[in-house]
């Protein structure tokens, strides 16, 4: 036996080398760590299963070998975060690059069905150079194969896709799959890498401008969060994962708190007087969630909106803010794609939501409009109408138009609507409004500048506030903005036996 136990541990060892020393040696100079390493980071200590340790590929041609191939250049299994299961693969750059052939895929794909079967999130760390030429049409099929798992677990786990390095080709669909990527600065992602794009199109690009962390995050939307290297994303991953249930028929993890929501008069200052100067609403939010500990997603993508998770007296909510530092807070095709994917994210996994309001309307212009502004706004109201989750929304200042509507009012479902003194609901900014409502008085006025001010003032003092609003049925009360985490902790409190029933159907008909 103990011979056989031997063999067991060399077995093992030769595992835990992954791609021979050199190759581990290269990727630590990379500043990358290896795949083990990294489920290392990610899992509590001593807690990971790995599972089809010594599966073995069947491919025979353009020089494979299963001997030096080991795992299949992937590892998967199950361990723990933070006490609480989660499913995990983590691709092995140091063998064959990391590259998905037909096994490779079926055990990502496994691990993501044992995810579903158990009710748990699903993490799958990416390092790879997409599929594996050596396999062809087998390694394309198994790619297949990870899509429609993640399809499968949509909207039923968590998923979360950590990008460590490469991520190529087919490979880079998976992730766009999931609802969140964490992608480190030494990580690129894209469909056709630069040379490619050089031999079709004759631009020269490289691969950081390509597909680089800053890129995603900030430009193409597609990654959520960006992380200094593979420790801070295990970290990301970690606290993004103490926000969420295990899966859809869960609630959020409770963490424990005294139950306090004090007064903060903070609040009653943040808003300038000068209804056109700027402020950041993450102070808002900061002042409302608990311990001011808000974790924003798409932080540098669509700036004009703010979407994050916090907690309110220790349950987690969703937050969703227009931002009135970055282009007044206008909703332009970002902002409405961030908000809407975002919403429906926390109504699949119960996740009330907290909406702020300061935005002048949708985002004006003939590039937006071409590019389909009506098709993205509406997939906010769409988003909002949809989600059954409580939602309590409060007005900070401007709430016009079009854009008043999708920011969860009323008229779309909200469960409590509260204004701050300073709110303006109304269709349009007093200024547009004056000018078309009492046009012919103030061309005909002895001193138009000074008559078109005055109907401002007028126009602004009937209808840019909350009153009107209020008197109508269409906010619950307007309220002391020192006071405003108190009344929110409050409407959560009575709604979390919430129950709102739809019509049957197979699904809704989001606009794409």
């Amino acid at each position: 036996m103990q011979e056989k136990i031997d063999q067991l541990h060399q077995r093992r060892a030769s595992l835990a080398a992954a791609g021979g020393e050199q190759r581990v040696a290269k990727q630590h100079e990379q500043g990358k760590l290896t795949a083990r390493e990294r489920i290392e980071e990610l899992l509590d200590e001593h807690s990971f299963q790995e599972s089809a340790v010594y599966a073995v590929h069947r491919a025979n041609r353009f020089g494979m070998s299963d001997k030096d191939v080991p795992s299949d250049g992937v590892v998967v299994g199950q361990g723990t975060v933070l006490g609480r299961l989660v499913h995990v693969a983590s691709q092995d750059f140091t063998i064959l690059g990391g590259t998905i052939g037909e096994l490779h895929a079926d055990k990502i794909a496994q691990a993501a069905n044992m995810a579903l079967r158990t009710g748990s999130p699903f993490v799958c760390i990416n390092d790879s150079g997409g599929a594996r030429v050596q396999e062809g049409v087998d390694a394309l099929n198994g790619c297949g194969h990870i899509f429609y798992a993640n399809v499968l677990l949509s909207g039923v786990v968590p998923q979360i896709s950590i990008l460590a390095g490469p991520c190529a080709g087919a490979a880079a669909y998976s992730p766009a799959l999931t609802d969140f990527i964490i992608q480190t600065k030494q990580a690129q992602m894209y469909i056709t890498g630069p040379d490619v794009i050089k031999q079709v199109t004759g631009e020269e690009v490289s691969h950081e401008d390509l597909g680089g962390a800053a890129v995603h995050a900030g430009r193409s939307g597609v990654v959520h969060f960006v992380a200094e290297d593979d420790a801070q994303a295990a970290l990301i991953a970690k606290k993004l994962l103490s926000f969420l249930p295990q899966n859809n028929t869960e609630d959020p993890p409770e963490v424990e708190h005294d139950g306090r929501a004090d007064d903060d008069p903070f609040l009653d200052t943040v808003i300038p007087e000068d209804y056109r100067k700027p402020y950041d609403v993450r102070d808002v939010i900061a002042r409302v969630v608990d311990d001011a500990d808000f974790l924003e997603v798409h932080a540098s993508w669509a700036a004009n909106a703010v979407v994050g998770f916090g907690r309110i007296v220790g349950r987690t909510v969703g937050v969703i803010a227009n931002q009135p530092n970055q282009l007044s807070g206008v909703l332009d095709i970002n902002a409405s794609d961030k908000i809407a994917r975002f919403v429906r994210f926390c109504n699949a996994f119960n996740i009330p939501l907290l909406t702020f309001v300061d935005t002048p309307g949708f985002m004006p212009g003939v590039d937006q409009e071409y590019n389909g502004i009506i098709r993205h706004g509406a997939k906010v109201l769409f988003a909002y109408s949809a989600a059954t989750v409580p939602k309590v929304t409060v007005v900070l200042r401007k709430a016009f138009g079009g854009a008043y509507i999708a920011m969860c009012a009323r008229a779309l479902g909200a469960d409590k609507v509260f204004a701050w003194p300073s709110a303006e609901i109304a269709v349009m900014g007093a200024e547009g409004a004056a000018g078309i409502v009492f046009r012919k008085e103030i061309s005909q006025a002895d001193d138009p500048a000074v008559k078109r001010q005055e109907l401002i003032d007028e126009y602004r003092g009937t209808f840019a506030n909350p009153y009107v609003a209020s008197e109508h049925g269409l906010v619950d009360d307007v309220i002391v903005p020192a006071e405003t985490r108190r009344y929110v902790a409050q409407a959560l409190e009575s709604l979390t036996t919430k129950r709102d029933m739809r019509p049957p159907k197979k699904h809704g008909l989001m606009p794409m």
